[in-house]
């Protein structure tokens, strides 16, 4: 199994940012919010701050734990571990993503994300729903 941790970062105005995965990559050309493999040892805020300086050059502050999925890609089995974060600081440059976007949770029924990613639309989706 591979742990990945994916980020729900909002922004000043309550945006949540989403990114596309770009060709070449598993996933290609759908959404997902932004992550990557956890590494040995790492924790998964550690590696959140990590893999945003990396693939994205920007500072982020995860702050809450909201959500585990396990998902099998064919015979890759893989465990995504959400936390919210806050954006900190620094302008988005993409490395593995080939377009991003800050959305409303409203908004997050517009794009295809990838199933790993969809329990957590749909929490998301819900909390808005109920005022939350």
């Amino acid at each position: 199994m591979i742990e990945v941790a994916a980020a729900i970062i909002e922004n000043g105005q309550g945006q949540i940012l989403i990114a596309r995965r770009k060709q070449g990559k598993s996933q290609a050309g759908m959404w997902e919010f932004p992550g990557g493999k956890i590494e040995a040892g790492e924790t998964t805020e550690a590696c959140l701050k990590r893999e945003l300086l990396e693939e994205m050059h920007i500072e982020i502050n995860p702050y809450a734990y909201f959500g585990v999925n396990d998902h099998h890609y064919g015979t890759t089995y893989i465990r995504l571990i959400a936390y919210k974060a806050t954006f900190v600081s620094g302008e988005i440059m993409l490395v593995d993503h080939d377009e991003y976007r800050w959305i409303t949770a409203a908004e997050l029924g517009e794009f295809t994300f990838a199933p790993a990613d969809i329990p957590f639309v749909e929490m998301l989706e819900v909390g808005k729903q109920h005022g939350g």
